[in-house]
C-alpha cells in the first residue's frame, strides 16, 4: 500500500468485482441499494450492470440527475460518426437510490462539467441538436458530440456537425 493510500484509506470497496484499470482511483464511492457501487474515477463512474460493473466514461454521460436519494443517469452511446464529430443516442435512463450518498452527487456533477469544453445548441426548424466540444478521459485533446433530438433530421445535422468539426481541428491563428 502507497503512502497516498494509507493516509486517505483505500476508496475502492472490499467487494466491488469490477476491475479498475492502472492508474485508475476511486475519489468517492456510495453503495446502491439492491446491490452494488457507484464508483467515481478520474475515467468515468462505475455503475452496477447486468454481469458486473461496467465504467461509463465522463464523455458518455449524457445527463446525471440528483434528486430524494436517487441518481438518474442517462448514458449516451456512439450512433456514427460526420467527419470527425461523433454522434450520439441517449440511452434510457437508469436509476440508482443511495442510502448513504457521501460526496458522489457532488464528484459526479464536477467530473461531468469538467469534461465539457463548449456547448451549443442549434434549431433546425423541426428539431434541433446539442453540439458539445468535450475531453475524453485518459486522451488529448477533444472530440465534438452531436446529439440531435428525437425526430430531427439526422443527415442535416450530419452536414452541420462534419462542417463544425472540421473548422474546430484547423489551428486558430
Amino acid at each position: 500500500m502507497g503512502w497516498l493510500s494509507h493516509l486517505l484509506g483505500d476508496r475502492v470497496p472490499a467487494d466491488f468485482a469490477g476491475t479498475l484499470d492502472d492508474g485508475e482511483h476511486v475519489v468517492g464511492s456510495a453503495p446502491v441499494e439492491g446491490g452494488g457501487y457507484l464508483l467515481v474515477t478520474q475515467l468515468g463512474l462505475w455503475i452496477p450492470a447486468e454481469g458486473g460493473p461496467r465504467r461509463v466514461g465522463w464523455h458518455l454521460v449524457g445527463k446525471a440527475a440528483w434528486s430524494e436519494g436517487v441518481i438518474t443517469l442517462t448514458e449516451s452511446e456512439e450512433a456514427g460518426t460526420a467527419g470527425k464529430a461523433v454522434l450520439l443516442a441517449d440511452k434510457a435512463p437508469v436509476r440508482f437510490k443511495l442510502a448513504r450518498p457521501g460526496k458522489v452527487p457532488i464528484l459526479l456533477r464536477q467530473r461531468v462539467d469538467d469534461s465539457v469544453r463548449e456547448r451549443h445548441r442549434k434549431d433546425l426548424g423541426t428539431g434541433g441538436a446539442w453540439f458539445v466540444e468535450r475531453k475524453i478521459p485518459g486522451q488529448d485533446g477533444t472530440v465534438l458530440q452531436v446529439r440531435p433530438d428525437p425526430g430531427t433530421d439526422v443527415e442535416v445535422v450530419k452536414a452541420i456537425a462534419e462542417e463544425a468539426a472540421e473548422k474546430l481541428a484547423k489551428p486558430h491563428g
